[in-house]
């Protein structure tokens, strides 16, 4: 990693409040280059507290912007951090028009030129998307990364019409944590209770909407941009990476927008900017490849960006499975268009007589974390295990190389005896000893094999056939591997069970094929390459020492007489840190997923989280515990949360909620 102390540029900051039109305000941070000309604004507006939180990142890219030209911005959402208001739901409505109204304020000041470009991660990258839909005048170019087009389907609540458990729990006992953090005083004034307490009173478990609504209705629409590309006015730079769950978002970006104002990257990165250094890499020098985007559309300079192919990707060489790789081997390849007519679709049958599938509940526990963030035990491990609760389908690698991108599908032919079910398929790279890398999965809830839009329980006893991809990816299977296709009938905890589910299905290979989209092109460098990663100076948050030991990131626990598998797993978002302002903060979670190997109502989830956020200088010293269960029964899912915040040992807040939502689909 490069740190870049000097710029074309030198910088100044300030923290200033965004008025919206119905009085409340944003806090921002603006970083703006020395100088009397106006320059174009770039927007990162989040939920996750300027002030701390993302500090230590925002630190490396909003200054490095500044120094080479541009007013950058990172705004707190209504409801967190410092800004006024009370917090919503993901991407609300109020949300997006807050932004809208945002960039119109930018635009408006006397600093700017009137253009402006939108950027971030995650949430900052699905807002991005979605206020970009809504065609802002000024909105002329947006930087999205790890963000998805569509809520429904390639989010963290559902998969595949299946309740996503380890994530729509997660997700959801996160954000009720976040989202009870206080005000900072030092930023916020003395009002910072009042703020805190009116903020509190607004809260609501997230996860009470998202399991009410457990098909594709009006409420995942809205913010999903797949339901009207066209109305995307803004030239759109798309990333991913083949470990990041949203990276089918960028084919279907590359593939529906305008190539005139569209360009896609997918490295092999998880859930992080492309420039961290965390794994798995090779990193980029991501900063320099978005100013080259900035430079082009907001000031209408040639940097040659759109030149580049339409999609460059990478294509990862086989590997040996493990939970973490420093870089992985491949190389960058470049696609002039997409869909390319250098992947073609190659079918390979299914063999063997019709078999019964009924995996064991606990099949899945080494699935592997569903947002890799670059640690130690993210990523699946050797595959050998989950095989055995699978059936199996081997092809040969000819000799020559299989090197495939884009979505691998399948489509099976499936027998059940029961009304609900769900289909998992695993693609994964066989080693001549035996050794099962996973290269890509995907799921069904065969009670959504007509719509994600729709139930429709299985005829019971009834032959169907039923068609689903698997998760985009670039992967190179060499001469003496097998490509192995494994199919399970559960996959806990990313797949929440239905009771009767464990009867599973029954498979007929005579009907039934795997498809994947082989790439043809000649092996030849394609010429891609990046420069190497940079960022601004780092803020300076220290990190205290800890004597104590730490927990496994993911432990599995079997407890042998009754049957029941346990994975208890650290989420390790940043431990505890001090800022050069002086807060103190700590920050602890802790997720537990619970099954019992026969019984899919025996599923359990529990979420802990204990914050504390400490001002010596100011006698300031609060805490946030949190407490988020889901268990089900035959009807339905069952939900607890608590939330007790204090103000040194004071209690300020205690709620709790108790719902029951019924099964509808999911």
């Amino acid at each position: 990693m490069i740190i870049r102390t000097e710029f074309p540029y030198a910088t100044t900051h300030e923290d200033v409040r965004i008025p919206m039109p119905d009085g409340v305000e944003l806090y921002a941070r603006v970083w703006r280059p020395v100088t009397d000309h106006p320059v174009p604004a770039l927007l990162e507006y989040l939920p996750y507290r300027l002030t701390d939180w993302t500090a230590p990142r925002d630190w490396q890219r909003h200054p490095w912007y500044a120094g080479h030209g541009y007013a950058s911005v990172r705004v707190d959402v209504r409801g967190h951090g410092c800004s006024g208001g009370r917090p919503g739901d993901e991407y609300d409505a109020r949300e997006l028009a807050d932004g809208v109204a945002v960039v119109r304020w930018l635009a408006a000041q006397p600093w700017c030129t009137g253009s402006v470009g939108m950027f971030g991660i995650s949430w900052g990258g699905f807002n991005s998307l979605q206020i970009a839909a809504l065609a802002p005048e000024a909105l002329k170019a947006v930087v999205t990364v790890c963000s998805t087009d569509d809520r429904f389907d390639n989010d963290v609540h559902y998969m595949g019409g299946s309740v996503l458990a380890v994530d729509m729990h997660a997700w959801s006992a996160t954000m009720l944590a976040f989202a009870a953090r206080p005000p900072d005083p030092r930023y916020a004034g003395d009002g910072w209770r009042g703020q805190w307490l009116d903020r509190l009173e607004g809260l609501e478990p997230l996860i009470h909407t998202w399991l009410a609504h457990q098909t594709r209705d009006d409420y995942w629409r809205h913010g999903s941009v797949c339901e009207d590309y066209g109305a995307i006015g803004a030239a759109v730079l798309a990333v991913g990476g083949w470990h990041d769950p949203y990276r089918d978002t960028v084919l279907r970006l590359v593939s529906a927008l305008p190539a005139a104002r569209v360009r896609g990257l997918i490295g092999p990165w998880s859930h992080q900017y492309p420039d961290r250094g965390l794994p798995p890499g090779p990193a980029i020098g991501f900063l320099q490849e978005t100013l080259r985007w900035w430079d082009h559309w907001l000031k209408d300079t040639d940097t040659g960006v759109m030149e580049e192919p339409l999609l460059r990707a990478w294509i990862s060489d086989t590997h040996r499975p493990a939970t973490t790789y420093a870089e992985l081997p491949g190389r960058w390849v470049g696609e002039k268009t997409w869909p390319s007519p250098s992947v073609v679709p190659v079918s390979y049958g299914l063999q063997g007589a019709p078999v019964t599938v009924a995996s064991p509940q606990h099949t899945g526990l080494d699935a592997g974390r569903f947002f890799p963030f670059g640690n130690d035990a993210d990523l699946p491990p050797d595959q050998r295990e989950e095989d055995a609760k699978s059936a199996c389908f081997e092809f040969p690698v000819p000799a020559e190389p299989v090197e495939i991108l884009g979505r691998p599908s399948v489509t099976l032919r499936l027998r059940m005896d029961v009304p609900y079910g769900q289909v998992v398929a695993r693609l994964c790279d066989v080693a001549p000893d035996g050794a099962s890398t996973l290269v890509t999965r995907g799921a069904l809830n065969l009670s959504a094999r007509q719509g994600r839009d729709r139930a429709a329980p299985w005829p019971t006893g009834a032959w169907e056939d039923v068609t689903f991809d698997l998760n985009a990816i670039g992967h190179r299977f060499p001469p003496g591997h097998r490509i192995r296709l494994s199919l399970s009938s559960a996959y806990w905890p990313w797949i929440w069970p239905r009771a009767g589910s464990e009867a599973g299905w029954t498979l007929d290979p005579a009907g039934s094929t795997l498809e994947l989209p082989v790439r043809t092109a000649p092996p030849s460098p394609e010429g891609i390459t990046f420069e190497a990663p940079e960022h601004a100076e780092p803020l300076g948050v220290s990190y205290p020492a800890t004597l104590d030991e730490p927990r496994p990131e993911r432990l599995v626990v079997r407890d042998v007489a009754r049957g029941t598998w346990r994975l208890e797993v650290d989420p390790r978002y940043g431990g505890t840190r001090v800022y050069p302002d002086g807060l103190e903060y700590e920050e602890e979670g802790r997720e537990v997923y619970e099954i019992q190997q026969s019984d899919p109502l025996s599923a359990r989830t529990r979420s802990d989280w204990h914050i504390r956020l400490h001002r010596p200088d100011l006698a300031w010293d609060v805490r946030i515990e949190t407490r988020s269960e889901i268990t089900c029964d035959e009807g339905g899912f069952l939900t607890s949360n608590e939330v007790v915040c204090r103000e040194s040992e004071e209690v300020l807040y205690h709620r709790t909620w108790q719902r029951r939502l019924p099964r509808a689909a999911g």
